[in-house]
């Protein structure tokens, strides 16, 4: 990280959804702490990895940052000014810097549009004239995504799944943004095209120097594609490293174990068993976290002191610059866990 004003400042972000009940008067009775107190920085140009199991936060963190969700609290900074609750119109030059890649290419675009018309839609909304025309500048998006200009005048469901996602791309591209969060841009997609799109993301941050915030739970993708990666576990950020850093010497219990379930293929038969630490339990609710360290109740290594002592985010003793770790007991890596055996002898990480 470069001592420069970050292209993306998160300070304490929280996002809390209301849970309603009670009849006939509904009334608040409680909240689903989705996103709790997180804390990173993007730099221009970086690629941010944000990893983690499904339900842990990472969509609602996306979306807060992009402001398509209210926060709860916190602050989000761009380019040093606080968006965090900017008005429609402040936000106006902002949001064609920032873009984003959903999900699910089937449901993120309009059927009833042609590509031409799903892409060309941002420039027409922030009133943006190309040199040459919004048509041409289509047609060269749909060159840069790997797309044949001529499906200008096609429609979505004339398309695979990973040419719906290209045109997605494409459409987030038209803007040209500096900082787009793919959330999950290759999760539905066959294993064949993943590495497809992927490496065309690559390219285009290479070549355009943008930067990402590429939410995914592939490991194997994450490590990829991204700079840095930071792991979240019931709506907090539990470590966050450079990218080799992170995988050849994690210091989180969680961290270890997600790196422990990541299939690893070897053609030597004599090569050492892997070590698999297999979690008890399931993921407590967000409704009632646990107090303490949110993995405590899963976690091997737990004791009274996490139970009512939040570990902070810092660097610990031994970490290089950067990597920082919320734990009060980190893994060295001459530590070779015991965890409690699983009650589920199928449960996986």
């Amino acid at each position: 990280m470069s001592n420069t004003t970050p292209l993306l400042d998160v300070t304490g972000l929280t996002k809390h959804f209301p849970v309603k009940g009670g009849f006939p008067i509904r009334r608040t009775i409680g909240a689903v702490q989705a996103v709790d107190g997180l804390d990173f920085q993007v730099s221009e140009g970086e690629s941010l990895g944000l990893v983690g199991e499904s339900g842990c936060g990472k969509s609602t963190t996306g979306r807060l940052i992009t402001r398509l969700l209210e926060p709860t609290g916190g602050k989000i900074s761009y380019r040093g000014q606080d968006i965090t609750h900017a008005g429609r119109k402040d936000l106006v030059p902002i949001r064609s810097e920032i873009q984003m890649i959903f999900q699910d290419p089937y449901a993120s675009l309009n059927p009833r549009q042609t590509v031409g018309k799903i892409i060309s839609g941002p420039m027409e909304i922030n009133g943006i004239q190309p040199s040459g025309g919004r048509e041409k500048r289509v047609r060269e998006l749909l060159e840069i995504v790997g797309l044949n200009p001529e499906h200008y005048n096609r429609f979505p469901h004339e398309f695979s799944g990973g040419q719906r996602q290209r045109i997605g791309v494409a459409r987030a591209l038209a803007l040209e943004p500096k900082l787009i969060v793919a959330d999950e841009p290759v999760s539905a997609l066959d294993v064949s095209i993943q590495a497809q799109v992927v490496n065309l993301l690559q390219k285009v941050q290479k070549d355009l120097g943008i930067a990402f915030v590429f939410i995914a739970h592939d490991l194997a993708v994450v490590r990829h594609f991204s700079h840095r990666v930071a792991v979240m576990y019931l709506g907090k950020i539990v470590e966050v490293a450079d990218r080799d850093d992170l995988y050849g010497n994690p210091r989180h219990p969680y961290t270890r174990a997600l790196l422990s379930a990541v299939p690893e293929a070897t053609a030597e038969e004599d090569a050492p068993a892997r070590e698999r630490i297999r979690l008890t339990g399931d993921v407590p609710s967000p409704l009632n976290p646990p107090s303490g360290c949110r993995f405590r109740t899963r976690c091997w290594k737990a004791t009274e002191k996490c139970a009512t002592e939040m570990p902070p985010l810092v660097q610990v003793e031994g970490n290089k610059p950067g990597h920082l770790t919320a734990c009060h007991y980190p893994e060295t890596q001459e530590t070779v866990p015991a965890p409690r055996a699983a009650k589920d002898p199928e449960a996986a990480a």
